[in-house]
């Protein structure tokens, strides 16, 4: 290394970007025998599933009741290969101790994860197909059920979701939550896979939704763009730093409606059967079959502030 010549300026550059102290706070140590998580496969991993769940909506999977079992068949062993791979690297990643690291008990765990979380599928696919059915009952624009599984960023998002959620109930570190920012990515809707989430969920348009890691969110829940689940603040510790593991997000109960720009911060209770208006601020429990909308306001004339 020494030997190679530099463009003339380079070398300080260099020097600084190698001195500890400059990357010790972002660096990973990687260690040549322990594989990295790759999003790209994780892409592939997603796109597997979605064809093994929506059978005939994705890839070229036939739907023939001759044909059917096959191609689901080659879908789910491919599936396994990889997402034992990246099990393994997001095992190796978490690692604590690299030197202590046990490759080859790593390596039977992320065997053992990909097959629970295999097993786990019929019910993915039937939590995904109550909430294809939530998105195209509640919205009259929907034309078929087609059109919401192939078009409706909502989801694509719950999708990505519901397959992260499951990942992270088994314990598998570092990858659900790449799952999750994809689709975050994507459609603009962030939802952390450790929040709780009851079947026939919708999120009609869905841009700039936020539902945050200790969210519960109970059955046949509907909410609109820019709503956000959020914390209101977060208690810090002896030196300053968030305390982490603490529920401090909204718990939101059975058939509720959250209408678009909503903001709902802390561990409070939205009750059952309740209406959340629109651009409304919500900081303390609301009881069961309430409605809550802005106050009405007079400008120019104009009296508003129904709110939905």
């Amino acid at each position: 290394m020494s030997n190679i010549e530099y463009p003339k300026g380079l070398k300080g550059t260099i020097d600084i970007l190698s001195q500890e102290k400059s990357y010790q706070s972002v660096c990973h140590r990687h260690y040549p025998d322990q594989p990295m998580p790759s999003v790209y496969i994780m892409e592939e991993i997603v796109d597997l599933i979605r064809e093994i769940i929506f059978p005939g909506y994705f890839g070229n999977s036939p739907t023939r009741p001759g044909s059917v079992q096959y191609y689901i068949g080659v879908n789910v062993e491919l599936l396994y290969e990889k997402l034992r791979q990246q099990i393994y690297a997001g095992l190796c990643f978490g690692c604590s101790d690299a030197d202590k690291f046990e490759m080859i008990e790593a390596k039977q765990k992320a065997a053992q994860l990909a097959v629970k979380f295999i097993d786990q599928l019929p019910d993915i696919r039937y939590q995904l197909s109550t909430d294809v059915e939530a998105a195209f009952l509640g919205d009259p624009a929907a034309q078929s059920r087609a059109e919401v599984i192939f078009c409706y960023p909502a989801i694509k998002a719950i999708t990505n979701y519901r397959i992260a959620h499951a990942l992270l109930q088994l314990g598998v570190p570092l990858i659900p939550r790449i799952i999750a920012e994809m689709a975050h990515s994507e459609t603009g809707i962030d939802i952390h896979p450790r929040a709780v989430i009851g079947n026939s969920f919708t999120i009609d348009h869905g841009t700039g939704v936020v539902i945050g890691a200790t969210s519960i969110i109970g059955t046949n829940v509907k909410i609109y763009q820019g709503v956000t689940l959020g914390a209101k603040s977060f208690p810090l510790d002896d030196k300053g730093n968030p305390i982490k593991g603490i529920a401090r997000h909204p718990i939101v109960e059975d058939n509720v409606i959250i209408y678009a720009q909503a903001t709902i911060l802390g561990r409070i209770t939205i009750g059952a059967n309740s209406i959340i208006g629109g651009n409304v601020w919500i900081t303390s429990d609301v009881a069961a079959n309430s409605k809550v909308i802005q106050e009405k306001f007079r400008f120019g004339g104009f009296v508003g502030g129904d709110g939905i």
